[in-house]
């Protein structure tokens, strides 16, 4: 952890957090998902390193050390992008290998469609590519959030979020640290599921009394980093 490198940097308009490691000529760009950042991807981006690749992983736009603009709006895919390559740009990067977890995955694909020249291979964890079935980002004439919520109801996290301001006055009253246990040593296959006269802050109240053991690979330190 000692080795890697912080920096901010300017780009599409925001102020990007950027953690990196390595110089070799060949760069590695991890994408996080939610609700997650750079730090995701410490132990791989330190293990590349050492075998002569430059690992890249900032925080998106809205997350962590990134700046995080009020309007909705300038949270599509096309602002996302921009703000990679921009960073790219920006730290003297032409192509790169890159990596996806989760929505970061989703938005390796949006910069493999807009960008292809930028990308020189891919490789996505944990949300495979769909076509025909969840009909997105494949299905142009169908909203992301119509598929989503056809596959897994109103209650889906996703869904969940729509409401603005609704989903922030839960997790205000949540305890942040239970909550990240409670996502990170998950064993259920399913998908998240958020009832509304639960919410996260209730899921987080369950569990106040009933300590979570944390699995070797994860200690305190990481589920209070911020």
């Amino acid at each position: 952890m000692e080795k890697i490198k912080h920096a901010t940097v300017p780009t599409n308009g925001i102020k990007m957090h950027v953690a990196s490691v390595g110089n070799g000529p060949n760069t590695v760009l991890f994408i996080h998902g939610f609700p997650e950042l750079w730090y995701s991807w410490r132990h791989q981006m330190v293990s590349l390193a050492a075998l002569g690749y430059r690992a890249v992983a900032p925080d998106l736009r809205g997350y962590g050390g990134t700046n995080a603009p009020s309007c909705v709006g300038s949270y599509t895919a096309f602002h996302v992008v921009a703000d990679l390559v921009g960073m790219l740009d920006a730290l003297g990067i032409g192509q790169v290998f890159m990596v996806g977890h989760d929505w970061g995955a989703l938005i390796t694909w949006y910069l493999c469609l807009f960008r292809p020249d930028r990308v020189k291979s891919l490789v996505n964890t944990s949300v495979p590519w769909c076509p025909g079935r969840m009909r997105f980002p494949s299905d142009p004439d169908r909203k992301p959030l119509e598929s989503l919520r056809a596959m897994y109801g109103d209650d889906y996290y996703v869904c969940r979020f729509q409401e603005p301001g609704e989903m922030e006055e839960d997790l205000a009253k949540a305890d942040p640290a239970i909550l990240f246990q409670l996502f990170l040593t998950s064993r259920n296959p399913g998908p998240l599921i958020v009832p509304k006269d639960l919410g996260l802050s209730g899921m987080t109240k369950l569990f106040q009394d009933r300590p979570v053991d944390l699995p070797s690979w994860l200690t305190d330190d990481d589920i209070n980093y911020n």
